[in-house]
């Protein structure tokens, strides 16, 4: 079965490539690729090994991955195809300052849509998995996703990449409606946290493929929603485009995208 060998695939670049890294990073194993988007040595070592392992289980399927892009963005021009998209070490910024979370972020996508997707945590091997149409896993088990409960439904904005704007605006007019909570630098675990009762609703303003293929698609398939906030369904070719919310609900995904189109300078385009 394809989910056994991806997380068998997962367990050995987290053992060879990722772990031994792990708060062990030495002078030179850290890069700034621009605007306090940092890489490390296990990120490319863990992609390395990923491809390997991937081109195993389906040769000639193209492979794109975060640091292939960043190194020749025509890598890009794959996501029009079949292939597989890629985050080696998803929370980079956690695990090079040797904290977590953080973990590796697997899509297989077709008509610029993922149809598989996997989240692996690598510290506590939590193995999320999803097929469309086919519903989603937590450690081989169905999942539904549950809100929180909360009378005011909990929430985490990621500001990081928003205008300045923007983000004034998300925070006069949308923070006050929301428990806010604290965003984990890692969609690997925030996708999880809107299915089994962490988070209500996460808005993220960066989109690109390998942090959100294999979440978005988890998250629809678990009964939760996660769309653009006109409602169209995220893909991973549509190259540029910005802002995303998921959410433990489609309930609480369209009081999310209320609020987000009432802002005053979204009415005003």
């Amino acid at each position: 079965m394809l989910d056994r060998s991806i997380l068998a695939l997962c367990r050995e670049v987290t053992a060879k490539a990722i772990l031994p890294r792990y708060r062990n990073l030495k002078a030179g194993e850290v890069e700034d690729k621009g605007g306090n988007d940092p890489v490390t040595i296990a990120d490319r070592e863990a992609e390395a090994l990923l491809f390997d392992g991937l081109a195993r289980l389906a040769p000639g399927l193209a492979l794109v991955g975060e640091e292939a892009a960043h190194a020749d963005p025509a890598v890009l021009d794959r996501l029009a195809g079949p292939c597989w998209v890629v985050d080696p070490v998803d929370g980079t910024r956690n695990f090079a300052a040797g904290q977590r979370p953080f973990g590796i972020l697997i899509a297989r996508c077709e008509g610029g849509e993922a149809q598989s997707g996997w989240i692996f945590d690598c510290l506590t091997e939590r193995f999320c998995a999803a097929h469309r149409g086919g519903g989603a896993l937590v450690d081989g088990e169905p999942i539904t996703a549950r809100p929180t409960g909360s009378e005011r439904p909990v929430a985490a904005i990621s500001l990081i990449f928003m205008d300045d704007a923007h983000r004034r605006s998300v925070l006069e007019h949308i923070a006050p409606h929301y428990s806010l909570a604290d965003i984990p630098y890692c969609a690997a675990e925030q996708y999880p946290r809107l299915a089994l009762g962490t988070n209500d609703v996460a808005i993220f303003e960066r989109t690109l493929p390998w942090d959100h293929a294999a979440g978005a698609l988890w998250l629809n398939e678990a009964g939760g929603k996660a769309a653009r906030p006109d409602g169209s369904p995220y893909r991973v070719d549509q190259r540029g485009r910005t802002g995303l919310i998921g959410a433990a609900s489609p309930a609480l995904w369209a009081g999310m995208a209320e609020r987000i189109a009432g802002l005053p300078e979204r009415g005003a385009t």
